[in-house]
């Protein structure tokens, strides 16, 4: 099973891909992006936000037309000889776990070895097969808040930098503070405040990779109280340190440019 990941960032504007020989997944992280898409006889237009995922059947090109900068984390793999269905904007907690954990393997220079991310890419091609193929009837996997969980998640990546209150959640997903509690966690899999802490150390990965901001702003960034704190989560969600992270993207990013020369002159 020959599986690939990228972290992509495209700039406001017109993107056009070529189509591919295998199913693309694209999962939206970060801020919220308004998205006009064409992919072959299939066109959609609304408002990406975090953790949501386009599919993109093999032998299909796209067209994409943004408004703000979006980023996705991008997964190709192999499948069987089966129809993949286009899919516009759906959320599906198990594909959205699975591509952040292929990120991860990737952010951290490929420690586990290739047996690892393959094993992953293999996981998500059943996933595909049995969910979104030709031959399955796919799951909507919206979770319990429905609709309303999409306004939420849209809210959260847009004040990150502030401090978020559940009262303030609850009140932009239009039910009671103990309603958002359990059925937040029902459609996400993390109690909020986790879910909340856990984009806020996404966030600062992103911005530690473009290395344009110094920690400490970085920090206020992101809604932490200071630049310890920030340090403290990310060890504690990483394993390492801001800096060590940062240099940890240089290099992966270093290498994955000398693989596209070698594919490029191959």
């Amino acid at each position: 099973m020959n599986a690939r990941v990228r972290f992509r960032t495209d700039p406001p504007g017109v993107v056009e891909v070529p189509a591919r020989d295998h199913p693309v997944i694209l999962i939206h992280v970060g801020p919220s992006v308004y998205i006009h898409c064409r992919r072959g006889p299939w066109n959609h237009s609304g408002l990406g936000v975090h953790g949501d995922i386009d599919i993109i059947p093999g032998g299909i090109p796209a067209r994409w037309e943004m408004k703000e900068t979006d980023r996705v984390i991008l997964v190709e793999v192999e499948n069987e000889p089966v129809e993949i269905v286009n899919r516009f904007q759906i959320r599906d907690r198990q594909l959205e776990t699975l591509g952040r954990m292929m990120k991860t393997e990737m952010d951290l220079g490929y420690p586990n070895g290739r047996l690892y991310l393959d094993s992953l890419g293999s996981t998500v091609a059943e996933h595909l097969q049995n969910h979104y193929s030709s031959a399955a009837v796919p799951n909507s996997c919206k979770g319990g808040l429905g609709a309303r969980l999409k306004q939420v998640i849209s809210f959260v990546e847009d004040n990150l930098s502030q401090d978020l209150s559940l009262k303030e959640l609850a009140a932009v997903a239009g039910v009671s503070v103990s309603h958002i509690k359990t059925t937040f966690r029902e459609s996400v899999g993390l109690p909020l405040h986790q879910y909340v802490i856990q984009r806020r150390v996404d966030r600062a990965q992103m911005l530690l990779r473009e290395g344009k901001l110094p920690i400490s702003r970085i920090a206020a960034e992101t809604g932490f109280s200071h630049q310890s704190h920030l340090s403290y989560h990310v060890r504690r969600v990483l394993g390492v340190s801001p800096s060590e992270s940062a240099r940890r993207y240089r290099e992966v990013d270093r290498t994955m440019a000398v693989d596209d020369q070698r594919s490029a002159r191959s």
